[in-house]
């Protein structure tokens, strides 16, 4: 038996018509020899009657903070509609289905409302179901608890990752991921007119890309499918391209073959918004930024992109948590200096660290493009700059330019 997962977003599933676009998917591969299971989001977006966003307004306009527990089981209900919903598509054009809540199709979370993490899939049922015929139609993003079946969400990209881990659980051949785009681009299309598809990628490049702000898959699902070996691929509900096959580096083609963007190794543009950078003098024998460090930790603010100078550390924070950040640093005695309105711009490939020429290409774009540098960080994989948000479109175009082939 052939098992294949399919996961449709939002806005796969919001209307009639795009409904009968997944059925059409799920048809071919029912007609391909797979047994499929199908993974759903909740319907549309914020504003459509049962997305999550809609139902987490309609909670807080009741109460602005209601507690955890109520709060996930909210936020499962849009799931809970879309697989019914998406589950009597199928049975009146013929199709065996049945929808299943999260819990019922196994999925075994830790007790942390509203980011929950996975403890095991529970596969016995949807194996069962797919053998005599059946297409379980689960939500994603949900499950449940093993000790006293409490409902959780898995947090931001928990139906890919829910997906990505009913694949590993029943062994499937692969794992399908639908969204309104037709795979993976070299940058956000939003800001680069000449992105293009990427064909094929690496688990480790597009975990990369989706740690330094691609949104179009979440880099808890690919860390899944990858310390599993199952090939995932991100294609569109909505058009017939072939989509980008996510893989192992062995699988991928030569530099040569590829035909995105891959000088020098490099496979795609990302960005993130909404950063403050941070600038922070430092005093006496404090050297290795340490206390910094320990302070800001204590505070519970994440740091990212840092750098260690003899006499001063820099880092960057997201800008929801400068005014906490600022506060630290003042009970601490540091002086230092905020770049509000600030964006991290980065190149992602395989293998860049130790190639002669690239770091040089990636600051001599920037600086043509006229964008200051605020700081780079490096690694095998990629190279990063933190910029002002303000000049992010000219930052990643020129990037996009300079590195691709």
């Amino acid at each position: 038996m052939k098992i294949i997962v399919q996961k449709f977003g939002g806005t796969s599933v919001a209307t009639p018509h795009t409904r009968q676009l997944v059925l059409k998917k799920v048809q071919e591969a029912v007609d391909a020899g797979y047994a499929p299971i199908v993974v759903v989001s909740a319907m549309g977006r914020r504003g459509d009657p049962y997305a999550t966003d809609t139902l987490i307004d309609m909670l807080k306009s009741v109460n602005p903070e209601p507690n955890a527990h109520e709060l996930d089981l909210m936020m499962a209900c849009g799931e809970i509609i879309s697989s019914t919903v998406m589950a009597a598509t199928l049975q009146k054009a013929g199709l065996k289905a049945m929808a299943l809540t999260g819990g019922q199709a196994g999925m075994i979370t830790d007790g942390r409302f509203g980011n929950a993490r996975i403890k095991t899939v529970k596969a016995k049922h949807l194996k069962e179901l797919a053998a005599d015929g059946i297409i379980p139609v689960v939500c994603g993003f949900q499950g449940v608890t093993d000790d006293n079946l409490n409902i959780t969400t898995l947090g931001r990209g928990g139906s890919d990752t829910s997906a990505a881990a009913f694949g590993v659980a029943v062994g499937a051949e692969k794992v399908e991921i639908y969204t309104d785009v037709d795979g993976i681009m070299t940058a956000d299309p939003r800001i680069v007119s000449d992105a293009r598809i990427i064909k094929k990628i690496s688990y480790d490049e597009i975990r990369e890309m989706a740690h330094q702000g691609a949104k179009v898959i979440h880099p808890r699902a690919v860390e899944i499918v990858m310390r599993y070996g199952v090939p995932m691929v991100v294609k569109s509900t909505f058009s017939d391209a072939p989509g980008t096959l996510i893989t192992a580096d062995d699988q991928i083609e030569t530099i040569e073959e590829q035909d995105d963007v891959t000088s020098n190794h490099a496979s795609g543009v990302a960005h993130m918004l909404n950063l403050a950078f941070f600038q922070v003098a430092l005093a006496g024998d404090e050297t290795n930024g340490s206390h910094v460090f320990t302070a800001v930790a204590k505070g519970g603010v994440s740091i990212g992109s840092f750098s260690l100078q003899p006499h001063s550390l820099m880092f960057a924070v997201y800008a929801s948590a400068a005014a906490k950040t600022e506060e630290i640093l003042k009970a601490n005695g540091y002086e230092y200096k905020l770049i509000p309105s600030c964006a991290k711009v980065t190149v992602v490939g395989t293998h860049m660290g130790g190639v002669p020429g690239v770091m040089a290409r990636f600051v001599s774009a920037l600086t043509d493009a006229g964008v200051q540098i605020l700081q780079t960080t490096d690694s095998d994989n990629l190279i990063s700059a933190i910029v002002r948000e303000n000049e992010v479109k000219e930052a990643v175009n020129a990037l996009h330019t300079a590195f691709k082939s």
